[in-house]
């Protein structure tokens, strides 16, 4: 897999990538504005620049985005209803401009309506969009979710049902989030319990559309449904969980990208970085 993670653009977008190689990174995932802010300061040439010469230079195989986290598109409310779908096709305006082919985006939560017109809702915000940017090479992809309070996508089903809504379904895919996965109550720790939950989501979505990973442990059990990211192999998933999902031969091309609590000197990126390495190297070693 091409191991990185979610990296600040603090100082400029190109510094992301800097943070990146100085931890290791083969791939790596930023927001391409301030992600608790609505509006972004427009990104210049020079910067739009930089960014793809930085990029280029750097050898990473992959960059990719998430949006912010204060978009629902799922939102009952009109007003932040219309505000986010506003919000989005910033976010992937930004993305085609920069040359980002993956734009991940957390489905959104229902709140006091009900989760069928949640899904509904999702849709359509997406398949306007769609219409307002045609021919967009960059793909959404719609983030596994813990199924924490209303948000939508704790089960496979729940995507499944927004792109059946989608009139261009060419640009959807998804995001597996390994903590939220497991806090919905999908099995990962065993053998066995790894080979259902990839069936399953073979069956349901597709594994030809499943194009990025968060690689997080969790904090809480299996079930949960309460989303808090723990350290590789510190949590409730455990080693042996992330040694069979690094060793699948169908994902070696996959980013894989932590989004695990790191400090300044970003320590405990190169650390996690390390033992998902170490878990691919035993294998190969025959242990």
């Amino acid at each position: 897999m091409w191991f990185g993670a979610h990296e600040s653009i603090a100082g400029g977008i190109d510094k992301a990538i800097e943070r990146a190689l100085q931890v290791g990174c083969d791939a790596l995932q930023v927001f391409t504005k301030s992600n608790n802010q609505w509006k972004a300061r427009p990104l210049s040439d020079a910067e739009v620049e930089a960014f793809q010469r930085r990029w280029q230079e750097s050898g990473l195989r992959i960059v990719v985005a998430h949006d912010s986290y204060l978009i629902n598109l799922a939102s009952p409310d009109d007003a932040l209803w219309e505000k986010s779908i506003a919000a989005f096709r910033e976010e992937l305006e930004r993305c085609e401009r920069l040359g980002i082919p993956y734009l991940v985006t957390h489905p959104g939560a229902y709140g006091t309506s009900s989760l069928e017109e949640g899904i509904r809702r999702i849709a359509e915000a997406l398949n306007r969009v769609h219409a307002e940017l045609p021919g967009y090479r960059v793909v959404t992809l719609l983030e596994t979710t813990a199924g924490q309070g209303t948000t939508i996508g704790a089960r496979f089903e729940e995507l499944a049902a927004i792109t059946e809504r989608i009139r261009e379904p060419e640009r959807i895919a998804y995001c597996f989030d390994t903590c939220h996965v497991f806090a919905a109550g999908y099995e990962l720790t065993t053998p066995d319990g790894y080979a259902q939950t990839m069936a399953e989501f073979d069956n349901v979505l597709g594994l030809d559309r499943l194009r990025v990973f968060h690689l997080n442990d969790s904090k809480r059990e299996r079930g949960s449904r309460v989303d808090r990211h723990e350290h590789i192999g510190k949590g409730k998933i455990g080693l042996e969980g992330f040694r069979q999902l690094v060793n699948d031969p169908r994902f070696q091309h996959h980013p894989a990208l932590l989004e695990t609590e790191k400090s300044q000197d970003l320590h405990e990126d190169r650390e996690n970085l390390q033992v998902l390495r170490s878990l691919v190297q035993q294998v190969s070693d025959g242990q």
